[in-house]
C-alpha cells in the first residue's frame, strides 16, 4: 500500500510541476515513465502478493491474533467472576 501512496504522490507532484503550480527542479527533471513505472511496480507487487498467498496469510494472522485476544479476555473475565463468588 505504501508503494501506491508513493506513486500517487509522485503523480500529483509531477502534474503540479507540469501545470506550473509548483517549481521543484528534481520533479521537473523526472520523466513521466518513472511515475508510470511506480504504478506498474505496484500492480506487479499486488499480483505477486495475491498469487503467493502473502495477503491471505497476513489476514489470517490478524484474525488469529484477535481470536486469541478475545479468548484471553474471556478467560480473565471467567476467572474474575469465579474469584468473586468464593
Amino acid at each position: 500500500m505504501w508503494l501506491l501512496a508513493i506513486a500517487v504522490m509522485m503523480a500529483v507532484l509531477k502534474a503540479l510541476v507540469h501545470n506550473g503550480t509548483l517549481d521543484i527542479a528534481w520533479v521537473a527533471n523526472l520523466s513521466w515513465w518513472w511515475v508510470i513505472g511506480l504504478f506498474g511496480l505496484t500492480s506487479v507487487w499486488w499480483a505477486y502478493a495475491d498469487a503467493s498467498g502473502f495477503t491471505r496469510r497476513k489476514v489470517m494472522e490478524r484474525v488469529d491474533a484477535r481470536k486469541a485476544e478475545r479468548l484471553r479476555k474471556s478467560r480473565e473475565a471467567l476467572g474474575a467472576a469465579a474469584r468473586k463468588r468464593k
